[in-house]
């Protein structure tokens, strides 16, 4: 299972993917991964071998450091203040197969009508798919709450919709906002052809 729901800042990824920090810290009331995941991050997938609850002592110069920061103090300012302590043992295990998808922007007619057919399933509670890449199109780079604003629907779930395309290689996020990819310019065309 590949997932996205806990955010890792880059530079203490960039860590995780040369192996110089294998730990990350949460405080959750309840964990949003479990060991036997991975994370698909903007710099590959990262397995999650392990998830221990731990006591606030579990913090150390050297944990802190096993997590990618250059001290304690820093580790600490970034914890939320409230739920259990929890340490995730974190290994990189490849690049994120979604970058090499989307930018795969030659489909022949087959594969075209795979990814419509997907998106039409999508759709069939309710049409997002195409006024989101339509969105995203228009405007890329802009917060994903103003995008959501333009749609009439919360930030929250336009984001879990966004991570739903960005699985079919058709949106790549940015430091703020998103914008299609070259598959999905050339998925959204093909929807725009039809009635």
């Amino acid at each position: 299972m590949v997932c996205s729901p806990m955010l890792i800042k880059r530079s203490i990824l960039q860590r995780l993917v040369d192996g110089s920090a294998t730990l990350a810290f949460r405080r959750w009331r309840k964990p949003t991964v479990r060991a036997g995941g991975r994370l698909a991050t903007e710099l590959g997938v990262l397995a999650i071998d392990a998830i221990d609850r731990v006591d606030d002592d579990a913090l150390s110069e050297e944990s802190a450091r096993q997590a990618g920061f250059e001290s304690l103090a820093e580790l600490q300012g970034l914890l939320r203040a409230d739920g259990d302590l929890y340490r995730i043992r974190l290994r990189y295990v490849g690049p994120d197969p979604r970058v090499s998808l989307r930018d795969s922007d030659q489909l022949d007619a087959v594969d075209l009508q795979g990814v419509v057919e997907r998106l039409d399933a999508m759709d069939r509670h309710g049409a997002w798919v195409r006024p989101t890449l339509a969105l995203i199109e228009g405007y890329p780079g802009r917060p994903a709450p103003d995008l959501a604003a333009e749609l009439g629907r919360e930030a929250k779930q336009f984001k879990a919709n966004v991570r739903r395309l960005k699985a079919l290689g058709l949106t790549e996020s940015l430091e703020v906002g998103y914008r299609l990819s070259p598959r999905g310019g050339v998925v959204l065309a093909a929807l725009k052809q039809r009635p």
